[in-house]
């Protein structure tokens, strides 16, 4: 088939890669430059590193250069995803600095896509499928300041912070930049080398955690593993889980407060009037901070001053230069405002009545398996899956796609899928406090996602291997054979062996047989047999 891919990052990359080695022709429509996504270097901040190791954000089967620092900063990144287009010859499908302006179904099934060249050309293509692989951080949310035209008439700037590409930008001036989030304080870090003055506007304190706690455990020790993220109740337990939510329920609380008790003390928050409310229990409701390096010690330094419990009020203009009022009523010099603060997910390119049937009546996405929109024929999303491990789940979700372009899926009817989502979408509601992002964020339940999707595929690693990862970090290059696995299936299928039963999507999010995990049955295991891939 001939499929439209909308987005060359993380998520739009892999699902070319794969779909391109299924057969299929897959042409990538990417309005910046160069590949990367959020890692384009039209969107790129001063001091933005990954969120996860280099090992943990990774595809399975191309590992991040061994030179790299653990946690590589947004040009590396970069790179690695440009390498990574190299490696598996996908340079011919990619048509970067082109936008989508349009994209719809047409009478006879396929979609039509209208689109603006670096030129600036329009032009109209045809194509069998399309996959909307735009990223949940597709557009910056700027708050509507009262009083913005009289504040920039005065010289004042506010921008995004994926706008915001130059620390010498802020050289000399006083800079307010909004937010406490990861991005928030990494581009913070590198403004108050330079600035006059940086002012932190947060309005609600994260818990922050430190790349090692106490020192010397890493955290991806702590977070980045099976237990670390069954500390954390899904809609279902399973397993040990059921013991960690029931009789272990005070240990486990126990160690997930531990950490931030570390983290207390190790960042020094308690001194510096920093510490979130509630305890780091209450994490998954929120949203995790790894702690920017840099940050801590210069609020120490009185480099960085942290505003906590508060918000702009109104930019103003106070003796001709640009100022901003806070909702304490503390009034600030602001020759600059930041904005990192957060991203809305949108899909302009798309028809109002398909968006209208893509959302709930909250704006939520109804995606199931966070890939397939319900009733509407060839369409699919990746990356709308926003985890921990962002390029191993995004890999899981092309194969699904892959599988089911094949016909290699049985899905569930509408009905069964809509219950599904809006069953996982309730709990969601109560598990983050609302914070998922309109149902596009899965933290901290990203295995819990790869779990489901495999399943349905009848995929999944050496059950051995997979204990390994409740203690250890989670290694993406455990499951670099899958994809093999699963594209000789459906080369067998097409070639004529129809004696496989087609694949069976269990019906609910987390759901498996009695006694079973999804995918711990399948009868492929990767480490049987080298022809395997």
């Amino acid at each position: 088939m001939k499929i439209a891919i909308i987005g060359a990052g993380v998520a739009g990359l892999v699902t070319a890669k794969v779909l391109t080695q299924a057969g299929h022709q897959a042409d990538v429509f990417e309005k910046a430059p160069d590949v990367g996504g959020v890692w384009s270097r039209t969107r790129r901040y001063p001091g933005v590193t990954t969120q996860s190791p280099k090992a943990q954000y990774s595809f399975s089967d191309f590992a991040m250069p061994a030179d790299f620092p653990e946690w590589p900063d947004g040009a590396q990144v970069q790179s690695y995803l440009a390498d990574y287009t190299a490696h598996f010859g996908l340079e011919p499908a990619l048509r970067l600095s082109t936008e989508v302006t349009s994209a719809r179904p047409t009478d006879d099934g396929t979609w039509s896509v209208e689109y603006r060249d670096a030129t600036g050309a329009h032009a109209t293509e045809l194509c069998d499928q399309l996959v909307v692989a735009n990223g949940v951080f597709c557009e910056p949310a700027v708050p509507k300041f009262d009083g913005l035209p009289e504040f920039t008439a005065a010289g004042g700037q506010v921008c995004a912070g994926t706008e915001f590409h130059d620390a010498e930008l802020a050289r000399g001036r006083n800079v307010l930049v909004v937010g406490y989030g990861k991005s928030a304080c990494d581009v913070a870090v590198p403004i108050s080398a330079v600035a006059a003055r940086t002012d932190v506007i947060a309005r609600q304190l994260l818990w922050k955690v430190p790349r090692k706690v106490g020192g010397r455990l890493n955290f991806k020790i702590l977070l980045l593993t099976r237990l670390g993220e069954a500390l954390f109740r899904y809609v279902r337990l399973r397993g040990f889980e059921r013991f960690l939510h029931g009789p272990g329920n005070r240990l486990r609380r126990r160690m997930i407060n531990s950490i931030g008790s570390v983290s207390v003390r190790q960042l020094g928050l308690k001194r510096l009037d920093l510490v979130p409310e509630g305890t780091m229990e209450d994490i998954v409701r929120g949203a995790i901070g790894l702690a920017t390096e840099g940050f801590f010690e210069a609020v120490t330094a009185g480099d960085i001053t942290v505003r906590r419990d508060r918000t702009i009020d109104k930019l103003l203009v106070v003796d001709g230069e640009p100022s901003a009022r806070l909702s304490d009523g503390t009034v600030l010099p602001a020759d600059l405002v930041v904005c990192a603060t957060g991203f809305t997910q949108g899909v302009p390119f798309l028809p109002e009545e398909l968006r209208g049937q893509l959302l709930d009546e909250r704006g939520n996405f109804m995606l199931y398996r966070q890939i397939l929109p319900l009733g509407i024929p060839g369409l699919y999303f990746n990356g709308y899956n926003s985890s921990f491990f962002s390029p191993l789940n995004a890999e899981f979700a092309a194969l699904w796609i892959a599988a089911d372009l094949a016909g290699a899926l049985a899905t569930p009817d509408t009905e069964t899928m809509s219950h599904a989502v809006v069953e996982q979408l309730a709990f969601m509601d109560i598990a983050t406090d609302t914070h998922h992002c309109r149902g596009t964020k899965i933290i901290p339940f990203s295995m819990h996602n790869a779990d489901e999707v495999l399943g349905d595929l009848d995929l999944n690693i050496n059950p051995l291997i997979r204990a390994a990862h409740w203690l250890g970090p989670v290694d993406p290059a455990a499951y670099r054979r899958l994809t093999p696995m699963l594209l000789k299936r459906l080369t067998q299928a097409e070639s004529g062996d129809r004696d496989r039963p087609r694949l069976r999507l269990l019906p609910g999010p987390g759901s498996s047989a009695p006694g079973s995990e999804p995918g711990s049955t399948s009868q492929e295991s990767p480490t049987k047999s080298s022809s395997q891939g």
